[in-house]
């Protein structure tokens, strides 16, 4: 937020905003205990290399939940309806929403929610990694009782492409960190 302010101890707060900081050394420098990159462990490596992990971890990702996600769109009934096209119904095509939006929910998302749990929750502050992995595993979970159990609409697709979103984003940001 403010650039000029620098962290020189862990859990540093911003005299202008109180925001809390990242200690000095910027994104390659030292990290608060227990800072793992949303869910990615340095493993002993020095953090170009991490970073340049956790790049090429997100790009895996974004492509398979690309691959994934299209024919979740493609049979979602709200972008048939948009784009004016429509596929039959077929048995099992909600089974297969659920497939593939788990894995996509599931597998792709992962990353968020383990930095949910060892950045933020464990910590006490809460932040992104959180408010993704509320959202992407609440839409979800209803998703899942309306095809199990309850009769409303699914937001499958709606969670497979936030999930998508996210990960171009990150996996940008980490491309942009290693330079």
């Amino acid at each position: 937020m403010h650039p000029e302010m620098t962290a020189h101890a862990p859990d540093a707060c911003c005299p202008k905003c109180g925001m809390k900081m990242a200690p000095a050394g910027g994104p390659h420098g030292a990290h608060p205990a227990g800072h793992d990159h949303g869910g990615h462990e340095h493993e002993g490596h020095d953090h170009a290399t991490h970073h340049e992990m956790m790049a090429r971890d997100f790009k895996q990702r974004f492509w398979i939940a690309l691959l994934l996600a299209i024919p979740v769109l493609a049979l979602s009934p709200s972008i048939q309806q948009w784009f004016g096209f429509s596929v039959p119904p077929f048995p099992g095509q909600n089974l297969l929403l659920f497939v593939l939006a788990s894995v996509i929910a599931l597998y792709a998302g992962w990353p968020f929610y383990k930095g949910a749990l060892n950045d933020e929750l464990r910590i006490g502050h809460w932040g992104m990694m959180t408010l993704v992995s509320l959202a992407v595993l609440t839409g979800y979970f209803y998703s899942v009782a309306t095809t199990f159990w309850i009769e409303a609409p699914d937001f499958y697709w709606e969670i497979s492409t936030l999930v998508l979103v996210l990960l171009l984003g990150h996996w940008l940001e980490m491309r942009a960190v290693v330079g």
